[in-house]
């Protein structure tokens, strides 16, 4: 009981020490709204107000009505140029696509013809380069087939394909990447907080005031983890249901609480990683600098924005070993498909199985560098 009244009283010492530091409460607060807002609404990996231009050598009804066909929200307003003006424009990056329908093409295709429509494409812009072609060649097909009299309708084939959307039906970009940055964010802090405040006392000499009193390294370290565990967990809820639920619209049709409960294992491993992170550093510079090492490749490579299926089988495997890949799909199942205990119980051995090596190694550190 003595041990617990230490690590509960250490704890509130880095809460109040917390609420002194305006600079941390302003980035926490800037953390968990404007940084999961902003990024949701304006990134996506849906094609969306792309540009287009043509150049339309058939003046044809079928090349108009091909062109009419390229609508909003998926195009921009095509807007025709000329034939010479097609690699001009793609090098200054003005289009990302170009139509050329070449002259007498409805004639072609009415004389039993397979004539070309050409469509050039910007591919640095990659998320758009890829599915936009995709949808450009289906809206110019659906405009042939219906312009055309005789063509078989896919009512007419002898099997159809029904496909059913799941958990965000109108695909709305922004549901999924609000969840995505929710758990960059909880990453982030979870490293920050702890490592900033243990290089805070190491540069101002008190850690070694609290070595000399009756305390042992692992309560410094459970009061450490548990007082920044509750910071970022509070700014979590809060997020998932201001910023999240509130402001973008993402509807939430799990459990609540036990996406909570699996945020606290999860900080149990992320926060003991920043105290690893904070005995290596020297000043607060050098915390922030290992921390970023650390940080992106675990934010962007947790199986959130890629699937951990596309990436390299090595890739794969290494980031078995990292506790936001088990966190962001324990966060999907819960969160998008109303999972239960049963369903996610092997992320949370797999968050607390990591978490409490890295909690071994920050111990191991944390004697090593104050022995």
């Amino acid at each position: 009981m003595r041990k617990l009244r230490h690590i509960y009283r250490l704890g509130l010492k880095e809460l109040i020490s917390f609420l002194h530091d305006y600079v941390l409460i302003i980035l926490v607060i800037y953390c968990f709204t404007v940084m999961v807002i902003v990024p949701s609404r304006g990134t996506g990996l849906q094609v969306r107000n792309s540009s287009v231009a043509y150049v339309d050598e058939d003046q044809s009804p079928l090349s108009r009505r091909i062109i009419n066909s390229i609508q909003m929200p998926f195009f921009q307003t095509p807007r025709a140029i000329t034939y010479h003006d097609i690699n001009q424009v793609l090098d200054r990056a003005e289009y990302i696509f170009v139509l050329h329908i070449p002259s007498g093409f409805q004639k072609d295709l009415l004389s039993g013809k397979n004539p070309d429509i050409r469509i050039d494409v910007d591919a640095t812009a990659i998320g758009h380069a890829k599915l936009g072609t995709t949808y450009l060649t289906r809206m110019i097909n659906q405009e042939i087939e219906s312009f055309l009299p005789g063509i078989r309708k896919a009512d007419d084939l002898p099997m159809q394909v029904n496909i059913r959307v799941m958990y965000n039906p109108n695909r709305e970009n922004s549901w999924f990447m609000s969840m995505v940055f929710l758990t960059h964010m909880i990453t982030l802090l979870a490293i920050i907080l702890p490592a900033a405040a243990l290089v805070k006392e190491k540069e101002r000499g008190t850690v070694e005031h609290l070595l000399v009193m009756p305390l042992v390294p692992v309560e410094i370290i459970l009061a450490k983890v548990w007082a920044n565990s509750f910071i970022v967990a509070m700014g979590a809820m809060f997020s998932l249901f201001f910023a999240v639920k509130w402001i973008i619209g993402s509807p939430i049709h799990g459990s609540t609480t036990l996406f909570f409960f699996g945020t606290v294992v999860f900080l149990y491993a992320t926060t003991a990683l920043g105290v690893f992170l904070a005995t290596i550093a020297k000043n607060q510079p050098q915390a922030g600098l290992l921390s970023m090492p650390i940080i992106v490749p675990i934010a962007i490579l947790d199986g959130g924005t890629t699937p951990l299926e596309s990436m390299p089988r090595f890739l794969q495997i290494v980031m078995k070993f990292a506790p936001t890949t088990h966190y962001s799909e324990l966060c999907s199942r819960v969160l998008f498909r109303d999972a239960g205990i049963g369903d996610v119980w092997v992320q949370f051995l797999a968050i607390a199985a990591i978490g409490t090596v890295l909690f071994a190694g920050a111990m191991i550190r944390f004697r090593a560098t104050f022995r």
